[in-house]
């Protein structure tokens, strides 16, 4: 066991411990590289986290009775200590590492509870989107993976006790997350506890651009897979000396498109120890929309959240923290990017290029829209990801390192002069612009006009920027979770 970090496998993300719930999602593109982050922690803002310690080693199973049929149930729920996992030391940072003061980080769904939609349907109303998925109302399904031992108590005879902690850990602990995207794998740590908020205690990202090492038939070579396990197993140990004492991966449309995805997640879990999760893309949104929830409250009302990665839009609806609806269309930056203005070989892009990708976007999203409506106005629209960030910093957000508690929004009159600007902008010139980094410049044009589409057909005045997204989410999910009964 690597010195506290438990590698807790995939966990089971419905809004109850018996359920979960899978869809479809898209792929996304964006530039070649790898390397390597690292971080240091930061002075916690909230709740402080604990510091690893040595795991015990696991008991022997009993062989018959009642014990031999608590230690199976436990088994099953529990988590096994992996062994034999050494940090490396003396590694040279090449990746870009953020550490957190305050702020939550996310650019980036794992779903609750919901009913799978098959790609190419509308579940509600609307008309059928080719390479598209959405998903209305409630379901329980199969439950795949391992999570935490439950731990007893005792209440003493005659006693007047309060309301006892439903799961093992009550009290702060220190949790961390893989996200393995299209553009980067990002490591984020926090220190979070029962009915608090979680405080970031370090961020780690690494631009591994795992789209750009698929081969021609769509696998993940080999560099792109030895790559992806270097990176792992350098952030676990970079969580194991964080003090991290809960740690979970997840992999989007990259590796969820690769036609070895699987084979290529089963071997890296041999490699490294750490059990990775693929997400569908109604996953994604359901997660998304669940931080989004969390972060602004009931007092949001019914909420509609989008969600531009690079390879898929995602969009969820609701009054509650499941949304009623999710959709995941391909629409994502990257993907947008190549497929229909990088392969032009234009910079700027040409008109006529733009105005066919403006109507190829509109026909997406267009029967979502319905299918939305349906249920009622939404009273706020919130937008997360990095695209959304640097369209609202342009259009003169607030920087980010003002911390997550400003308050940001995104005009669509303002996003309207963005895109003018932006698509006569060479990709210098872009990377140039407040809020733009050099990596992201090249797909800010298709981004802009997937945001602009969304905004326009959901007639949105204005978003208001979440600071928190997927990682966001799949960390409170698994938060419940672990102090669920």
């Amino acid at each position: 066991m690597l010195g506290g970090v438990r590698a807790t496998g995939w966990f089971p993300l419905g809004s109850h411990r018996g359920a979960s719930r899978s869809g479809a999602g898209g792929s996304d593109r964006a530039a070649t590289g790898s390397g390597t982050g690292t971080a240091q922690p930061t002075e916690p803002t909230g709740p402080a986290g604990a510091a690893g310690t040595s795991g015990a080693e696991p008991p022997e199973s009993p062989t018959s009775g009642a014990d031999a049929q608590s230690w199976a149930v436990a088994a099953l729920e529990g988590s096994v200590p992996l062994e034999g996992s050494v940090p490396l030391e003396g590694s040279v940072p090449l990746g870009d590492a953020v550490l957190s003061d305050g702020a939550v980080l996310s650019d980036g769904s794992v779903a609750s509870g919901g009913s799978a939609a098959s790609a190419g349907s509308v579940a509600s109303g609307g008309a059928a989107v080719p390479g598209a998925a959405i998903a209305v109302g409630p379901a329980v399904g199969p439950v795949a993976g391992t999570g935490s031992a439950q731990a007893g108590c005792l209440v003493l005879p005659g006693a007047a006790v309060g309301p006892l902690p439903a799961g093992p850990h009550p009290g702060p602990m220190r949790m961390g997350v893989i996200d393995i995207g299209s553009n980067t794998v990002h490591l984020l740590v926090v220190d979070a506890h029962r009915g608090g908020q979680p405080q970031p205690a370090a961020s780690v990202r690494v631009p591994l651009r795992l789209v750009e090492l698929l081969e021609a038939d769509g696998s993940l070579g080999t560099e792109g897979e030895q790559a992806l396990t270097a990176c792992v197993r350098d952030m676990r140990e970079q969580a194991e000396a964080l003090g991290v004492q809960d740690l979970a991966a997840f992999a989007t449309s990259a590796l969820r498109d690769a036609s070895n995805g699987d084979q290529v997640l089963a071997r890296v879990r041999t490699a490294t120890g750490v059990a990775i999760g693929m997400l569908s893309g109604e996953e994604e949104a359901r997660l998304t929309f669940l931080a989004a929830r969390r972060w602004f409250g009931w007092s949001a009302g019914r909420l509609l959240a989008l969600d531009i990665g690079g390879g898929s839009l995602e969009i969820g609806a609701g009054v509650h923290e499941d949304p009623e609806v999710v959709a995941s269309l391909p629409l994502g930056a990257s993907r947008l990017t190549r497929d229909w203005l990088a392969a032009a070989g234009e910079d700027p892009p040409r008109r006529a290029d733009l105005a066919e990708l403006r109507r190829y976007v509109r026909a997406q999203i267009a029967p979502v829209v319905g299918t939305i409506y349906h249920l009622g106005e939404h009273t706020r629209v919130v937008a997360t990801s990095k695209t959304f960030r640097s369209l609202a910093r342009i259009a003169g957000a607030e920087p980010y390192s003002r911390g997550p508690y400003t308050r940001r929004v995104l005009r669509r009159d303002g996003l309207a002069d963005v895109v003018a600007k932006v698509t006569r902008m060479s990709v210098e010139e872009r990377a140039a612009l407040a809020g733009v980094s050099a990596s992201r410049a090249g797909q800010l044009v298709a981004g802009a006009i997937v945001a602009a589409e969304a905004l326009d057909l959901f007639s949105v005045e204005e978003a208001e920027i979440c600071p928190w997204a997927l990682r966001e989410g799949v960390i409170l999910r698994r938060l419940d979770w672990l102090n669920s009964g």
